[in-house]
């Protein structure tokens, strides 16, 4: 007896962004407005500027190398900064009622920063090579800043239900019946395996 396989064959779901910075701007018609001189960055995120001026009790300067920080640790290109700034919140919270834990994280700071100084005379968040940025990691990477803002990151950054749909994560389903007939098969990254 031979049985043959009724199964309807995978489905794959592509849930990547097509549309490009470019394809945006074209199609928007803002170069017909007068407003094409703006970057794409300028239209499409905040300023990294002015989300590290809402760091009130590390300043404004520990918090945009803090933010550069948190996206070379977990690097994510199509994720804003936003999503960064929000993970990195409940730290500088903690570090307002903590003075051993504001002192950790501005000395680290300025410890990174000096090194970037000492090896390419730049402040860690002004580098615009991550290559540059990610070997002056490797040298602070066993020491108790970094470990700290890690560690925060892990939980701080993944747990964001907002930041889940971004990386295709549709959260739980367990009430719901499980993944077996919910997206079970929505899995683009295993393409060509």
């Amino acid at each position: 007896m031979t049985t043959e396989n009724t199964r309807a064959p995978m489905r794959v779901v592509d849930k990547r962004i097509t549309l490009s910075r470019r394809g945006f701007l074209k199609g928007s018609g803002m170069a017909a407005l007068g407003v094409g001189t703006l970057s794409a960055a300028t239209l499409m995120t905040p300023a990294r500027e002015a989300l590290a001026a809402s760091f009130k009790v590390l300043g404004a300067a520990t918090g945009k190398t803090l933010l550069v920080l948190a996206r070379d640790i977990f690097p994510h290109d199509r994720i804003s900064d936003r999503y960064y700034l929000q993970a990195l919140e409940p730290l500088e919270a903690q570090a307002a009622a903590d003075d051993k834990l504001k002192k950790l994280l501005t000395e680290g700071v300025a410890a990174l920063d000096r090194l970037s100084k000492l090896r390419f005379n730049k402040a860690y968040a002004d580098l615009a090579g991550e290559s540059d940025r990610v070997s002056l990691l490797y040298v602070i990477e066993h020491g108790a800043f970094f470990q700290k803002v890690k560690g925060h990151l892990v939980t701080g950054f993944y747990d964001n239900k907002a930041v889940w749909p971004l990386f295709g994560y549709e959260g739980s389903s367990w009430e719901k019946g499980g993944y077996l007939n919910r997206g079970f098969d929505d899995i683009d990254w295993l393409e060509g395996a």
